[in-house]
């Protein structure tokens, strides 16, 4: 007798919903199908986000300490116990969640599993993680509205009842990034991402299984207008994506954008003679996760030797091919949908024929940069040097394995590299650093030789989530 699929349902401030309309999970590889999705209509949205407020009411019932001990139970549910799966009463363990995983993002089973590590860390971080947002702030203030800081009272209520998410189909361990709003006591609004549902499903049944309330969640899996329905209803969203999703909400202080991270490497001039010192470095920032994340390295910018690192890192990256799912050796994902793999090395192409750059990684690289393998659909690392920053292909960031390099003067870089997520600068110039420090357009600086995808869980990502999501009042009292 079959199993009957999964059939993963809206999730209405907790409460399972069966949609009328459903799309079906399959295997990107083989069609296999994997599990149902319900899909919220917009109106189903607008509707329930007007009563949001009990569900933050909820959340605001437990402290914060409480709030973290449930996080840390949830971290270990999440990594290692078998949690529900939709309606029906069936489960999912760990190790089918990375192969049901695996099986619709192309991440290969070793980064699944290293994803979950990260999203592990960060629900028993915790501690730290609000450590580092609040900056030591006693989290009590946060229960009873009123606290003190470095000796000074401070009053601090939340800016809005839920935090709004749109999130993408590319890595899971974004889905790290929101978490640490249920430990400050506000409810999550989830759009998964179309072919993701899996991760944020399998985070949101952790929490309630270790004594989280159900009505802290909402899973509203949409489309792009129940998508924008979110952002706009939620006084508070968070949206990732590339340029044109995110684009429209650039300017708008309610929404944290998480679009391309344009990171780079740069090394100094004091530095660059001992450039083959980092090549494990700048191969690490470039292909881990498989290059899908906005922390990866997409240039590297030296003041010389320039075409030599290009080469040395092509040496490196340009033999890498695509593996089997399950190989433990594997470090490419595939892609869901064979028009992206065209289109990105169409792009490439169209891109190497302006003049000024060229694809080292074709020299070591046997055979072509898009391929297909298993079934799946895969682009190989690319290292491509640029004789300037302003080639169309040096400061573009693509979904798997890719570089430029190109030479900047010292004295011209920060000048030059525009608006970077991550920056990785190799250098002891005192001068220099303090230049780096003082760059409005770098979010995240790492000074020495720092991977950039590293991250410390007492540093904020892309903006400070608890300054997001919480005001500071002015606040004075005469007599008890």
């Amino acid at each position: 007798m079959s199993v009957p699929l999964p059939h993963i349902p809206v999730l209405r401030f907790g409460q399972p919903y069966e949609s009328l309309d459903v799309s079906e999970l399959a295997d990107y590889r083989t069609g296999r199908p994997l599990a149902k999705l319900s899909i919220a209509n917009p109106g189903l949205v607008r509707r329930d986000l007007r009563k949001v407020g009990s569900a933050a009411a909820a959340l605001r019932a437990l402290s914060c300490a409480k709030l973290i001990e449930i996080c840390a139970k949830a971290g270990e549910l999440f990594l290692k116990e078998a949690l529900p799966l939709g309606v029906g009463g069936q489960t999912q363990s760990p190790d089918d969640y990375v192969e049901r995983l695996s099986a619709t993002s192309g991440l290969p089973h070793n980064l699944c599993r290293a994803n979950m590590l990260k999203i592990h860390q960060v629900f028993v971080e915790m501690p730290t993680v609000l450590k580092g947002l609040t900056r030591g702030l006693d989290l009590r203030a946060l229960d009873n509205g009123l606290g003190e800081q470095s000796g000074v009272p401070v009053s601090y209520f939340a800016a809005t009842d839920a935090l709004g998410v749109v999130l993408p189909s590319n890595s899971p361990g974004v889905n790290s990034l929101w978490i640490p709003a249920i430990a400050l006591k506000v409810p999550v609004i989830l759009k998964p991402g179309g072919t993701e549902p899996w991760t944020p499903y399998r985070v949101i049944q952790a929490l309630i299984a270790a004594g989280c309330p159900k009505e802290a969640f909402g899973f509203y899996p949409t489309d792009h207008e129940g998508a924008s329905t979110i952002l706009e209803r939620c006084a508070r969203g968070m949206i990732f994506g590339d340029d044109t999703t995110t684009e429209r909400y650039r300017n708008n202080p309610a929404v944290s954008v998480h679009g391309a991270g344009r990171s780079k490497i740069v090394i100094g001039e004091d530095q660059i003679e001992h450039w083959r010192e980092h090549l494990d470095v700048l191969a690490e920032s470039i292909l881990a996760n498989g290059g899908r994340s906005c922390v990866n390295a997409s240039a590297v910018v030296v003041p010389k030797y320039g075409r030599e690192i290009a080469q040395a890192l092509a040496e490196r990256l340009g033999p890498i091919d695509a593996r089997a799912a399950t190989d433990p050796q594997a470090q490419l994902s595939g892609f869901a949908n064979p028009k992206m793999t065209e289109w990105l090395d169409e792009t490439l192409e169209e891109g190497l024929r302006e003049p000024g750059a060229e694809d080292v990684t074709a020299r070591f690289r046997s055979g072509p940069r898009k391929v297909t393998f298993d079934g799946g659909h895969y682009m190989r690392p690319t290292v491509v040097f640029c004789a300037s920053f302003e080639h169309p292909l040096a400061n573009r960031e693509f979904l798997f394995p890719y570089a430029s390099v190109v030479e900047v003067p010292q004295a011209k870089v920060l000048a030059t590299i525009g608006p970077s997520l991550v920056v990785t600068a190799i250098t002891k110039d005192e001068a220099f650093v303090r230049q780096l420090l003082a760059a409005p357009h770098i979010d995240r600086l790492n000074i020495g030789p720092i991977p950039t995808p590293k991250v410390r869980w007492d540093q904020p990502h892309e903006g400070n989530l608890f300054e997001f999501l919480y005001t500071r009042r002015a606040f004075q009292r005469v007599g008890a």
